[in-house]
């Protein structure tokens, strides 16, 4: 499927950083492109009106400003569209080359560029303006096989703080659907945000603006227009929901008088389910290679639960995450015996597979579209708002595994479990944490119904970490520590050390020691369970640490908290700004520390931190340090119960995180005994 592509009215109007999308497709040709696209050339009215608009005051380390981001569309009777996008940007940093140097349109098989320009006004007036035929195209395929998603991009010229850079292109579609989002806010400050949409007589449109009160258009005749002033800039921060899921936006789509037309636009999820079942029903055919490959899979097997495993996993692992995606194929489907055949196809594929196959041993299930952004779909509009496709299989009745744990019970469709054939890593019953409590199109015969993900408690992403360590009188460290990962902690690690060759995994663990050490040696360590994705993932390593503990004296200061940090960096940005967005934590967990630290011979306890005991609405802390028979026993346990703190909890959450900071920084003083 391709991710935030529906191939909506107004969607392949508005440009993407060029950074994110083709940086690695212009390696190579900058050189061109740079030196070939020189000549000077008037800047149109409409740049030059932009330049010299009156704009409020910005934050210092401000990049770059949108002067203006303009759309206008014109839609036909027969649904064909034609939209004129002028974009302008005020560069204020040398970083704003890299960030906004380049227009970028793309385009594909249902969308035509009819014109393509761009200009630059340097700081000192001087004009210079790029043509299509200065255009580097380029293909945007990065995890695809192939795909018709391409792009033409201009690099700016003198494209240096101080300069004005805008371009204007026309583009002409066909949408598969129509619908779109429109963003007047971006992370860049936007000056100007309109929008005008021409609709042929007796159309109809609905709209749902988020994170900004709704505004009405202004209208003359069949035109539309909205406009935004003044939008302030999205400040990223760490543990942030994703940037376009908090940014003032809007969703837009238009109904056809045509009633054979009308099957392009939602009204409801059961209709957005019923576009996506015709799409995928023809692809559900069990061919006789289907058929036979099943047989051979669950031989053997008679526990219904053991038997949907056995294919889960099939279409999870052994069928390779590849994608050609042409015109309607962005959304639909292969066939499932072409997937099966050629061994390899993309999420909606894999999903598609899987499904097929399980109507082979009688177990119903269902093709799923959700996004991979939490916030993203908005449960109250209704349209494909969705960047990825799994499956919901229903659970013959009288399962009790209680390793299933990424289940929903719907009274219509039952007991679901959602599952995910495209992560690798993510064992059967679990559900990858992006796609935890969030919204998902179950598409059923009858059409779509949305339901909400579950979010996976804690315990079913657990982390246990136990030390062995020896304390020297020098105060140097040295010992072995024992990792237990499951659930999610694992499914990270597994993703992070498989993807790195194995010479290079012990580089991976030293890293991780890093953050937490200095002055230390890594003189072993072991991955366990590495590709047994149903086991917990183990992780033994051992080190020794040069002047650990601090000496005053006869003291040595020493902290218990060896390894591992729960304090979060949401709150400490480097521009010392209050925080302004939510927290999205990446999943609910519990993680146990159990340290024991030998301490040298002749030194007794002078004093320990004190027992910590700390809780807010989101999450839990203890911590407790004792010392028996000349040994230091260190425990604590940190959970994650709930993934998102509003901004009006954000005080609260700071508060715990703090507290959580002094715990983790406390020592114990040791004393000799005999000085």
């Amino acid at each position: 499927m391709k991710p935030n592509s529906y191939f909506g009215v107004l969607r392949l109007r508005k440009a993407t950083s060029v950074s994110l999308l083709v940086a690695a497709a212009l390696a190579g040709a900058l050189a061109w492109f740079v030196v070939s696209a020189r000549a000077s050339g008037p800047a149109p009215d409409w740049l030059r009106a932009a330049a010299n608009e009156k704009l409020p005051d910005y934050p210092k380390d401000t990049v770059a400003v949108v002067l203006l981001d303009d759309g206008q569309t014109t839609v036909k009777d027969n649904g064909d569209t034609e939209t004129v996008t002028r974009r302008a940007y005020k560069l204020l940093r040398p970083q704003a080359r890299d960030d906004y140097g380049f227009a970028v349109v793309r385009f594909d098989s249902q969308t035509k560029v009819s014109s393509f320009k761009a200009w630059t006004i340097t700081p000192d007036g001087h004009e210079i303006e790029l043509k299509d035929k200065d255009a580097l195209e380029t293909s945007l395929t990065t995890y695809e096989v192939f795909s018709d998603e391409r792009a033409k991009v201009l690099k700016f010229a003198e494209a240096n703080p101080g300069s004005i850079v805008g371009y204007e292109v026309v583009q002409k579609q066909r949408p598969e659907v129509f619908e779109d989002d429109w963003y007047v806010q971006e992370v860049a400050p936007v000056h100007r945000s309109r929008l005008s949409l021409q609709l042929p007589p007796g159309w109809e449109f609905s709209v749902q603006w988020a994170n900004h009160p709704k505004q009405e258009p202004q209208i003359s005749g069949n035109q539309y227009v909205w406009e935004a002033m003044d939008s302030p800039g999205i400040e990223l921060e760490p543990e942030m929901p994703p940037w376009n899921s908090v940014a003032a936006h809007f969703y837009v789509k238009y109904f056809p008088r045509n009633p054979s037309m009308r099957s392009k636009t939602s009204g409801s999820w059961n209709d957005v389910g019923s576009w996506y079942n015709g799409l995928v029903v023809p692809r559900r055919v069990a061919t006789p290679a289907i058929h036979q490959k099943v047989t051979e899979l669950t031989a053997g097997l008679q526990d219904p639960v053991a038997k949907i495993k056995a294919l889960a996993e099939y279409s999870q692992r052994k069928i390779r995450y590849a994608a050609i995606e042409i015109g309607i194929g962005g959304h639909q489907p292969h066939a499932a015996g072409d997937v099966l055949t050629h061994g390899y196809g993309d999420c909606k594929d894999k999903a598609t597979l899987l499904n097929t196959m399980l109507q082979e041993v009688g177990v119903q299930s269902y093709n799923v579209l959700i996004s991979t952004e939490r916030g993203v779909v908005l449960p109250e509009f209704p349209s494909l708002q969705f960047n990825h496709s799994i499956s919901a299989i229903r659970l013959p009745d009288g399962i009790t595994d209680i390793s299933l744990h990424a289940t929903v019970d719907d009274p219509k469709l039952g007991r679901l479990l959602f599952f995910d054939p495209t992560n690798e890593y993510v064992p059967f019953g679990y559900l990858p944490s992006y796609e935890q409590d969030s919204y998902a199109l179950v598409v059923t015969q009858d059409g779509g119904a949305l339901l909400h993900t579950p979010l996976l408690p804690p315990l079913t992403n657990r982390l246990l970490r136990t030390a062995k360590l020896d304390l020297s009188a020098a105060g140097n460290l040295a010992g072995e520590v024992q990792e237990v990962r499951w659930g999610g902690p694992a499914e990270q690690s597994r993703e992070q050390f498989l993807e790195t060759p194995p010479a290079k995994r012990a580089k991976v663990v030293e890293d991780f020691v890093g953050n937490f050490l200095n002055s230390f040696t890594l003189t072993g360590a072991a991955v366990g369970n590495l590709e047994k994705y149903d086991d917990n993932l183990t992780l033994d390593y051992k080190f020794v640490v040069a002047n650990y503990a601090k000496t005053a004296g006869n003291l040595l200061i020493v902290r218990p908290r060896v390894i591992g940090s729960k304090e979060q960096f949401i709150f400490n940005a480097e521009n010392g700004k209050p925080r302004k967005y939510p927290i999205e934590f990446n999943e609910a967990t519990r993680q146990d520390d159990v340290f024991d630290i030998t301490l040298p011979a002749g030194y007794v306890v002078d004093e320990l931190p004190p027992p910590a005991q700390l809780q807010c609405d989101y999450a839990t802390y203890k911590s407790d340090v004792q010392v028996a028979d000349g040994t230091l026993h260190y425990k604590r346990t940190y959970e994650i119960t709930s993934v998102h703190v509003p901004t009006q909890k954000l005080d609260e959450v700071r508060a715990f995180f703090r507290q959580v900071a002094a715990d983790e920084r406390s020592s114990a003083v040791l004393r000799r005994a005999n000085p």
